[in-house]
């Protein structure tokens, strides 16, 4: 066996047999923008936003737990407190970005312009 041959197609990237493009590449979607760059300080400051007052806006209703927790109606068992939260049943938690694209389905982008009010 020719370990110089076996090491060249080991390295070389996957291509697709239709199309002369890698397979990890995935080019813009036609007519869409990729979006705002987001600096990291405004990445940064919407994961610790505080996710009460957040959800508050979009009418969601909150039950009070004791130590500052809260649980939300429309979502049973996930719990949420300061910026973060957790949905032990589903096995899922995280910060307000991930809220916003985990449990509400929205992109980056748009979790990003929920957050920052932009």
């Amino acid at each position: 066996m020719d370990l110089r041959r076996v090491n060249r197609v080991l390295i070389q990237p996957h291509w697709r047999k239709d199309c002369d493009q890698p397979l990890h590449y995935r080019p813009a979607l036609a007519g869409r923008s990729p979006g705002p760059r987001w600096t990291r300080e405004q990445v940064r400051a919407a994961r610790l936003a505080p996710l009460v007052p957040l959800l508050q806006r979009r009418g969601l209703q909150f039950i009070d737990l004791p130590v500052g927790k809260f649980t939300l109606a429309a979502f049973p068992g996930l719990l949420v407190k300061d910026s973060y939260w957790r949905w032990p049943e589903r096995n899922l938690a995280g910060n307000a970005i991930d809220f916003f694209m985990r449990v509400l389905g929205l992109t980056f982008n748009e979790a990003m312009r929920q957050i920052t009010g932009s």
